[in-house]
């Protein structure tokens, strides 16, 4: 039997295309997945001038309606600004009482709307160091606006989970943890021989990783790993290609590059398209992942779908996530506890269960919640 029709609002005006590293793969493979659903319902997407072009094909689907707001993404403050006066009213002006925001950002009051966000992490606030004291002070108020003012909290891992009701003292109630859906196309892949040309490299011969260039992401220290193989010449590849979006640390990471001597076996590649990305984690040697803090990270389960063995750091959600199959450095910025676990990593990507990051199945657990906490009734 079909189910009853959801109408509700879903914010998109945070998303800055190719800029908001995981969070938009995120959005992007849920939308993608309510797609293929033949659930009865009518999405109105808040999109902004400057990211309306990359979302305007959901409206190809008579369930979705694209409603574009007179604000630039971009511009974060006035966003902002705008959010907290005067998104309430656009919503009752159009008689939507329902909003989904699939980030921590929300207005600072209901205003008669009923709204369900999701938090991906409290990073602000374990790493404040990290952060310009806005930020800080911004994330802040948020988190305090969701735990007292949202119907309901999605949280992305059972860390993240844990971390909120243990910092907020929530009502386990109120906060449902859903993994992200992660989806890769076997099939969308370029050659070897392609990236051979573009990077220099061979197959089984470099190691990847896919971080935005930010502190926490620790990828200094994959720098100086990568120095002490060539240095010591150790039986390993010396190269390594880094893919993501651009981050406060990009200039401390070029210069520690250069300083290292080590321009011609360390790439930044920048973003990639998915068809060049998952050649780079199927080609690899190993993928690795030194992160010292995640709220979910998708990219290790990337590379695991891919066959790819992973490296990681042992810290917050990521052994949840890699389901303790990858291998793990106990120590993420000892260099030689990097080596010794990169030149006996196990595969045990056999045993990991990958349909726990399945769209669809996913989706519906969106899908059941939204409707339970939005779906009917007043505001």
């Amino acid at each position: 039997m079909m189910s009853e029709r959801m109408e509700i609002a879903i914010d998109l005006l945070w998303l800055r295309p190719r800029q908001v590293g995981g969070t938009e793969f995120y959005i992007r493979n849920l939308l993608d997945g309510f797609l293929r659903l033949k659930e009865d319902f009518h999405f109105y997407l808040m999109v902004s001038k400057d990211n309306k072009a990359s979302l305007e094909h959901y409206a190809e689907d008579e369930r979705i309606t694209l409603l574009e707001v007179n604000i630039e993404s971009a511009h974060i403050a006035k966003r902002i600004l705008w959010q907290f006066f005067c998104q309430n009213r656009l919503l009752r002006g159009r008689h939507i009482r329902k909003c989904f925001i699939p980030v921590y950002c929300r207005p600072l009051f209901n205003g008669g709307i009923t709204y369900l966000n999701v938090i991906h992490d409290l990073q602000a606030a374990h790493y404040p160091q990290y952060h310009p004291f806005h930020e800080i002070a911004y994330s802040r108020l948020c988190w305090w606006l969701d735990v007292h003012l949202s119907k309901h909290i999605v949280a992305i891992s059972d860390w993240v989970r844990d971390d909120i009701i243990n910092r907020y003292h929530v009502n386990p109630e109120k906060i449902t943890t859903i993994y992200n859906p992660i989806t890769v196309d076997a099939h969308e892949i370029i050659p070897m021989t392609e990236l051979s040309e573009k990077y220099g490299v061979e197959e089984n011969a470099y190691y990847y990783t896919v971080a935005q260039l930010i502190p926490h992401k620790n990828l200094n220290t994959l720098i100086e790993v990568i120095n002490r193989i060539r240095e010591q010449k150790i039986d390993l590849p010396g190269r390594l290609l880094i893919s993501g979006v651009n981050g406060e640390s990009r200039t401390a990471l070029e210069k520690q590059i250069r300083d290292r001597g080590l321009d011609g076996c360390i790439t930044l590649t920048g973003f990639v398209e998915n068809a060049e990305r998952n050649a780079l984690y199927k080609y690899s040697r190993a993928f690795l992942f030194p992160s010292v803090f995640e709220g979910f990270g998708m990219p290790p389960v990337e590379a695991m779908l891919f066959g790819t063995i992973v490296i990681a750091t042992d810290r917050t959600c990521i052994p949840e996530v890699t389901q303790g199959k990858a291998n793990y450095v106990t120590d993420p910025y000892d260099v030689e506890a990097w080596i010794k676990v990169m030149q006996e990593p196990v595969n045990r990507i056999g045993e990991v269960d990958f349909t726990a990051y399945d769209q669809e199945k996913l989706t519906r657990k969106y899908d059941r919640l939204l409707r339970e906490m939005l779906g009917s009734g007043e505001a």
